[in-house]
């Protein structure tokens, strides 16, 4: 097999992980749990809790003390014996608990991908701008074919949901242990500060106040693509309230529906390093806030029937844009921009702000939000047109203040990474 072929399967495995859950645990929730939408964005914070931290320290310990892939397996082991309990839970505050812990384990398996890939790449001499994105694209085709299979076989409101994301996690587990050899590329590079023996230094990126802009704008971005993956299923579902709409294919089967993201992502993780040497970075960043405007907008306007269903279906091809031009977009910025021996950590980084802070930011606050002013004195019905109307705006006053915030000169060849000069704190001043 050869390693793109292996790599391929990686990215498959690892969101088919994801998408048998992610998009129908609202529906698993609302419509069969019958639990509430403050609680529900407590469960869709600890993915976010969880990625405050995790990544950054599995980065840490890929980069300076135990092979990429090998730790990368160990977590998915892990983390698909704890998806296997999820069916056993009774209570949304034990759920609460489990999918942290399940987070925990799963979170840093983005990062870590994304490093595994781009060292393996590397070392065979390949260019991760152009080899990466057509890997890449199969991440996504395997969040279609896992969100097609549960809709399907009709465990959108089932718990049998998690049972297939936990044995995919653990084949995956098992897979990672067979690929080639990454091995921590700081391992034996000498200390010479607190911030090099505590495997930081990737946080020194921060100090560069191009990076800082960019991470802090990673971050509410981060918080939009929580928004629509915690409430999207569940407001097709909705529409089954409504007789009108009951029957029509968006309602009965609405992770389809919601699929044509991914499809579309498929379609624009293609188009990226076109869109990378031709724009740059910020106007790549810029074109995905501009969708996100766009995507919220739609939806704010869709209904299951037609020709309502076409501003839905509209709103997903856009989603490719929005989640491609951001996530993949983003990490190959990060990759560009620093040294090869915080490879792991950085990205872990990247992921901290996006799916850590950002992601706590969009589920916790959108939870109160909706639950305060858009959900009905009856404490079920939503006002799904004003809760998508909001979300629009929140992501047109982001692409305004990324352009005037944002300073960064676009070049056709890309910079030598580098980082900035490291803190002057050795370990006897600590």
């Amino acid at each position: 097999m050869s390693t793109k072929l292996r790599l391929i399967l990686l990215s498959f495995l690892q969101f088919f992980i994801w998408g048998s859950w992610l998009i129908t645990i609202g529906a698993y929730w609302f419509q069969t749990k019958q639990w509430s939408g403050a609680e529900f964005g407590a469960i869709f914070s600890t993915m976010g809790i969880a990625s405050i931290f995790m990544p950054s320290l599995m980065g840490i310990v890929a980069d300076k003390y135990v092979n990429a892939e090998k730790l990368y397996g160990i977590l998915h082991i892990l983390g698909g014996i704890v998806l296997f309990t999820v069916p056993m839970v009774s209570s949304p505050g034990t759920m609460f608990w489990v999918m942290l812990l399940n987070m925990i384990f799963y979170m840093p398996t983005l990062a870590l991908s994304i490093a595994v890939s781009y060292s393996v790449l590397k070392s065979r001499g390949g260019d991760v701008v152009k080899d990466y994105p057509p890997i890449r694209v199969w991440g996504t085709v395997g969040f279609i074919v896992a969100m097609w299979t549960v809709s399907l076989l009709g465990f959108e409101k089932s718990a049998n949901q998690f049972y297939i994301a936990a044995g995919a996690a653990i084949l995956l587990g098992f897979y990672s242990f067979t690929l080639p050899a990454c091995p921590p590329p700081s391992k034996d590079t000498p200390s010479r500060s607190l911030i090099d023996v505590l495997g930081l230094k990737s946080f020194a990126l921060l100090r560069d106040t191009k990076m800082l802009t960019f991470f802090v704008f990673a971050m509410l971005l981060g918080a939009a693509l929580q928004l629509t993956n915690a409430y999207g299923d569940t407001f097709l579902h909705d529409f089954d309230k409504v007789p009108a709409y009951q029957d029509t294919f968006a309602v009965k089967y609405p992770a389809i529906i919601m699929s044509i993201s991914q499809v579309s992502e498929t379609l624009f993780i293609l188009a990226i390093p076109f869109f990378l040497r031709r724009f740059g970075i910020k106007q790549v960043m810029l074109f995905s806030m501009i969708a996100w405007v766009l995507r919220f907008g739609l939806l704010a306007f869709g209904t299951p029937d037609f020709p309502g269903i076409s501003l839905i279906i509209l709103s997903c091809i856009v989603y490719g844009m929005a989640f491609d031009f951001f996530n993949i977009s983003g990490s190959l910025f990060v990759e560009t921009q620093t040294a090869s021996s915080i490879r792991a950590s950085a990205q872990g980084l990247f992921m901290m702000m996006t799916n850590g802070f950002g992601a706590v930011l969009g589920s916790s606050v959108s939870g109160i939000v909706i639950e305060q002013y858009f959900t009905a004195a009856d404490g079920v019905t939503k006002d799904w047109h004003g809760i998508w109307l909001t979300f629009a705006l929140y992501a047109l006053v982001i692409a305004v203040l990324f352009v005037i915030l944002f300073k960064h000169k676009h070049t056709t060849q890309p910079a030598e990474p580098e980082l900035p000069a490291e803190p002057r704190l050795s370990i006897e001043q600590a």
